[in-house]
């Protein structure tokens, strides 16, 4: 006996009341499962949660914009995104493909060829995604909200500490070079800049590792670079 193909599920997140019930009603006809979520901060504690097979995502929204969205989404996700936007310069759609969106749709749209770029997007085999939450001894990292806890408590890490241990946690396991990390995090121009590095490792290290002067996780490599691991 055959088994019927799973109904996909699409997580909306648009502030528009209006908009959001126009795409409810236009992707449903069509037998796609719906949830809404009407800021950028719900939408990504939904996509964690959910685990959608696509995202319908405005750049407009009222606490984040919606390349930050993506961006932060990336970090942990392949879940297609198509974007809808009234921002019809093609610098804003350049900037929202490559944040790591997958398509991009201006507002007013017809609803046949929303349900076409859907059908599209969702055709596209992402890679695997990763969970939201890592665990790593008694440290988590919760990426969808961008908070790290050591033995459940918050631990607040500046901007550059958090993108070091999240570039870390995402290859954890490997080394991950001086001037890796420090073109992804500080850009070209500072590859060659490792006290940076250093001041920022040892911040980390003061924060996350019960002993910072013998870390369990996040180790030296000596003149190469750094490595998570989990013991």
């Amino acid at each position: 006996m055959s088994t019927a193909p799973a109904t996909p599920t699409l997580l909306i997140i648009d502030d528009e009341v209006q908009i959001r019930r126009l795409l409810r009603v236009t992707l449903e006809a069509e037998h796609f499962k719906v949830r809404e979520a009407g800021t950028g901060v719900l939408g990504l504690q939904e996509a964690a949660h959910l685990a959608p097979d696509g995202i319908i995502l405005d750049l407009g929204l009222p606490d984040l914009d919606g390349k930050e969205v993506i961006r932060r989404l990336r970090e942990w996700s392949r879940v297609p995104v198509l974007v809808l936007s009234v921002r019809e310069g093609e610098d804003d759609k350049i900037a929202a493909l490559d944040a790591g969106a997958d398509d991009y749709l201006t507002k007013p749209f017809s609803g046949r060829e929303l349900l076409a770029r859907v059908r599209a997007v969702l055709r596209r085999t992402p890679a695997a995604t990763e969970p939201a939450v890592v665990r790593i001894g008694d440290i988590e990292i919760d990426r969808s909200a961008r908070v790290v806890r050591r033995a459940g408590t918050e631990v607040r890490l500046t901007a550059k500490e958090y993108a070091l241990f999240q570039l870390l946690v995402q290859h954890r396991g490997r080394v991950v070079t001086h001037r890796q990390i420090l073109r992804e995090i500080w850009g070209p121009a500072a590859e060659e800049r490792t006290d940076y590095l250093r001041v920022h490792m040892t911040h980390l290290r003061q924060k996350l590792e019960a002993d910072p002067h013998q870390p369990r996780h996040l180790k030296t490599d000596a003149g190469i670079g750094y490595r998570l691991v989990d013991i």
